[in-house]
């Protein structure tokens, strides 16, 4: 074989570029994901703890590295509300990563078929371009 004929062709370079890229996507979504589940937990974790306090006892969030005075209806209104917001990340995020997953199978069947290649051909993808 020639050094020409070990080369990997273009249009297969491209392609797999594509799936990489698609992987890759598919990664930073799953951790996003993941990331949000765990603070998820924390902030039921966080509402539980905090009903079970009476609405008189003194309560502190924290905000950095301090903690700070307030009161129980605020920290459950904060707290419900980043709940809902952790939520509606999960919902947008599990959308992206079925839309990605589908994508990734439909990149590698293409990359089969290129691979496969009409019979008898040179290897060249079938393409609606004329050439």
């Amino acid at each position: 074989m020639s050094a020409g004929e070990q080369q990997i062709p273009p249009w297969l370079q491209e392609q797999v570029g594509r799936l990489q890229q698609l992987q890759q996507n598919l990664q930073s979504i799953m951790m996003q994901k993941q990331h949000l589940e765990s603070e998820h937990l924390e902030t039921e974790r966080a509402l539980e703890a905090l009903q079970k306090a009476n609405d008189d006892d003194t309560v502190y969030k924290t905000a950095g590295s301090i903690l700070v005075k307030s009161t129980k209806t605020v920290l459950v209104s904060e707290l419900q509300e980043k709940k809902e917001l952790a939520n509606t990340r999960l919902t947008v995020l599990g959308k992206q990563e079925i839309r990605i997953k589908e994508n990734l199978k439909e990149a590698e069947a293409k990359i089969r078929e290129m691979l496969r290649g009409p019979a008898g051909q040179s290897g060249q993808p079938k393409t609606d371009t004329p050439k």
